[in-house]
């Protein structure tokens, strides 16, 4: 019944938001995502290796959506985003859990949302798997990991992101799959991965949005 009213409310919506493309605004006939000339020019990896499932690699386009979704609340670019993300996952057999990477209270504060944590909603909606928010936690606010080496990355991290002490019970023995809107050196998601670990999940398989390659 929702996806009904949503389906004949469209219309609507689309007269009162006439329909864009969220990377370069050229005018669409529905809101279904990327115009042609956008959707060809994304940069999609070849293949997925070390345990890391990309939908994009870091390139004018994705970079174009990330900001708007990340830091220009553009909140509504979650499904498009996440849907990517969920096509590009292996055949999934049996159960598993979908992990956000978390963001400390002050910048979810600030910020208003978690951006990991839509897009984890989406993929596991698409995907039908369970979703568990807030089985990290990020206990204490870390200062931007930009222009730092690998080394100095995970002294940052180190001991800033933990399983949720009510979780231990749900991660224990399970296969997850931690989703993030970027992946850049990939030092905060091996945080998450070991936080994971250590509370007992028995796999880890990174998913993210944009892979930036050097």
């Amino acid at each position: 019944m929702r996806a009904a009213l949503a389906s004949g409310l469209a219309p609507l919506a689309d007269l009162v938001f006439p329909p864009r493309c969220p990377a370069c605004g050229l005018a669409l006939a529905a809101q279904a995502g990327l115009c042609g000339t956008c959707w060809q020019d994304v940069q999609r990896p070849e293949t997925s290796d070390d345990g890391v499932v990309a939908a994009t690699l870091y390139g004018p386009i994705s970079r174009k959506l990330v900001l708007a979704f990340k830091h220009g609340g553009r909140v509504t670019l979650a499904p498009l985003l996440g849907r990517m993300i969920a096509a590009r996952l292996p055949t999934l057999e049996g159960e598993w859990l979908i992990v956000p990477v978390p963001l400390h209270r002050r910048r979810l504060w600030r910020r208003g949302y978690n951006q990991s944590a839509l897009l984890a909603r989406e993929v596991a909606r698409i995907t039908g798997h369970a979703l568990a928010v807030d089985a990290l936690l990020r206990r204490r606010p870390t200062r931007s990991l930009g222009g730092l080496g690998r080394a100095e990355r995970a002294r940052v991290l180190a001991g800033a992101i933990v399983s949720h002490p009510r979780a231990g019970a749900l991660l224990a023995g399970r296969r997850i799959i931690l989703v993030d809107d970027v992946l850049t050196s990939g030092a905060t998601s091996e945080a998450c991965r070991t936080a994971l670990l250590q509370a007992g999940a028995r796999e880890v398989l990174v998913a993210c949005f944009a892979r930036v390659i050097d």
